[in-house]
């Protein structure tokens, strides 16, 4: 064997060698309530509707299925059958009132049997009355805001964001785990065997709600009120994602929805409704430089940070918040307009689903971290009367 060829064989078993090791290294598992490796069907079905869905799915498949082997087997008989090299010779006749009336009469029966199943299920989607539990989910860019409306733990609310952790990973092109951009930092937490319909709407540009295992998927559109439901028949963690383009970050605003059983859910709402008590914050409260650093930090590291990074440097067209001119600018007015309006046609959303507290610990955190050092306050009623 000359040295060539040896050389060839080594450089082909060691990039074999580097692609086995790159597949184990992001090997990964199917995710219950989530997508499944190499999954062909839909989802496993946890509502009574995904249910009726998969049955229609495959009902229509199998339909359409015998149609086209029906169809196409007749024409190739008819094209073996009858062919030049045989003799065949072609019939002369024009038409025929039987054939006129089957293939008139057969494809209406076969669109009425399937019009039936399909219409009952498509009306059962719509019918969102009666709902135990009622939910408005609003889309942004690129994250879900969650209201309970109606029912139990009514007045609850918060915003649901991709896991930052979870966004380095994507940012550093190195996924792990199973749950890969799937992984929230407040999950959607809803009882089982209750009927809860979701009101979705948007903030910014079209987004849509989707969760398979439940069947739903329904647009959110800024302007619009639009609603479905559904009701799980067992506890557990199951996944979606916004299924509309909705801009640069599509990707990175996934749905969690957490199902539990009614005490867990009862005791759910009760600390909820604790935290959101103890974080009730005075607006008209006076806040010292210190303290409002240290809250905006948290702030920051829950809804800056993906963008803007830990280091306040930016990425791309991401604009560096360190030195920034509108940071630094003694007129906090500019900033406090960024963050309740957002600007660059959406690059920078709004944020005015935060408190007026958490947006002034925020601008004032920017303003007295890194290289900046402004000595400046943002105090919650600057937010206040910006709103109006």
């Amino acid at each position: 064997m000359n040295l060539n060829k040896l050389s060839s064989l080594l450089l082909a078993a060691s990039a074999w060698a580097g692609t086995a090791a790159f597949t184990a290294a992001h090997a990964v598992n199917d995710l219950p309530g989530g997508p499944a490796v190499n999954q062909l069907n839909l989802h496993p079905a946890v509502t009574k509707i995904a249910e009726e869905q998969q049955w229609l799915h495959w009902f229509m498949l199998i339909i359409c299925t015998a149609i086209f082997v029906a169809v196409f087997a007749v024409m190739f008989y008819s094209i073996w059958k009858h062919r030049k090299s045989k003799g065949a010779k072609s019939a002369t006749f024009h038409e025929s009132v039987s054939v006129e009336i089957a293939w008139t009469v057969v494809p209406f029966i076969i669109v009425i049997l399937m019009a039936l199943p399909a219409t009952k299920v498509v009306v059962a989607q719509k019918d969102t009355s009666n709902a135990d539990l009622t939910i408005k989910a609003t889309g942004y860019q690129w994250k879900w805001g969650y209201d309970y409306i109606k029912g139990e733990g009514e007045g609850l609310a918060f915003i649901s964001t991709l896991d930052n952790n979870h966004r380095e990973m994507s940012n550093a092109g190195k996924p792990e785990g199973d749950n890969y951009l799937l992984k929230v930092d407040n999950p959607l937490v809803v009882p089982v065997g209750k009927k809860v319909r979701v009101i979705t709407t948007a903030n910014d540009v079209i987004h849509a709600f989707m969760v398979p295992a439940f069947g739903i998927k329904q647009d959110a559109i800024p302007g619009f009120v639009r609603d479905t439901w559904f009701r799980a028949e067992k506890t557990g963690d199951f996944y979606g994602q916004c299924a509309e383009l909705c801009g640069k970050e599509h990707a990175y605003m996934p749905i969690h929805v957490k199902v539990l059983s009614a005490d867990d859910y009862s005791a759910w709402v009760d600390g909820e409704k604790k935290k959101a008590a103890a974080k009730a914050d005075d607006p008209n409260k006076v806040w010292a430089l210190d303290d409002m650093v240290k809250r905006g930090e948290k702030v920051y590291a829950a809804n800056c940070a993906a963008c803007h990074q830990a280091t306040g440097k930016g990425a791309g067209p991401i604009k560096a918040l360190d030195g920034a001119a509108v940071v630094l600018d003694a007129d906090k007015s500019k900033q406090i307009a960024v963050l309740l309006n957002g600007q660059g046609n959406g690059s920078m959303p709004a944020w005015k689903q935060l408190s007026d507290t958490e947006i002034a610990a925020v601008i004032t955190y920017t303003k007295n971290n890194w290289s900046n050092k402004t000595g400046q306050v943002v105090q919650p009623s600057d937010i206040k009367v910006a709103r109006k």
